[in-house]
């Protein structure tokens, strides 16, 4: 899309080094510059997409959503509102991958439900720095995952994991803030409890 795209014209920003092929861009969003977004791609309202971001199209990612510098969103992953993607993060979305053009799997790859494996990424959750998030799994509401980890399995609403693999450390707060021994917040004071491996409000 240029300058002149229904994309500007409802009220979406584009900055004139950005690629963005795709007609579903919501109201308020921000695509900066190199960033290349796929046709067919979905991005809701109000979403801040930086520098070098590649989205693919197939990919849906929901409102007020935080995409950093070089995140790699392909087709199959969906992130839901108010997440945070951070920089260099990278998604995936084939648990076999060969080169399509391998004579022994172009059958395969004729068909995308034979190879896509979709991934979710929950409303609030934040992804660290340089994560990479195997496809197939659901990564909770408000979970965080840290910086360089390598998430293999699903993760809960508001589990906090670490690591290569990641593994889980604790809880966070909906405020982003990691629960204490008693899963209370130190910094809202929000209190918790935990039945059968999930958080709940107190």
């Amino acid at each position: 899309m240029t300058a002149s795209s229904s994309s500007i014209e409802s009220g979406a920003y584009v900055h004139p080094s950005a690629l963005c092929e795709s007609d579903s861009i919501g109201d308020g969003t921000r695509i900066w510059a190199y960033a290349h977004i796929m046709p067919g791609a979905v991005i809701g309202r109000d979403c801040n997409i930086c520098d070098q971001v590649f989205v693919e199209g197939g990919a849906r990612i929901g409102a007020r959503v935080t995409v950093k510098n070089q995140v790699m969103v392909w087709d199959g992953v969906t992130v839901e509102d108010d997440a945070f993607l951070g920089p260099g993060m990278i998604f995936t979305n084939d648990l076999h991958p060969r080169s399509a053009r391998l004579p022994e799997v172009a059958d395969r790859y004729r068909r995308t439900e034979n190879w896509l494996v979709p991934t979710t990424v929950g409303r609030g959750a934040s992804i660290g720095a340089g994560a990479v998030v195997l496809c197939g799994v659901t990564i909770g509401p408000y979970a965080m995952i840290g910086a360089g980890a390598v998430v293999i399995a699903n993760v809960p609403a508001h589990g906090l994991f670490v690591g290569h693999p990641a593994k889980a450390i604790g809880w966070v707060c909906g405020c982003g803030t990691r629960l204490d021994s008693a899963l209370c917040c130190p910094t809202c004071g929000q209190r918790h409890t935990c039945r059968d491996d999930r958080l709940e409000l107190a």
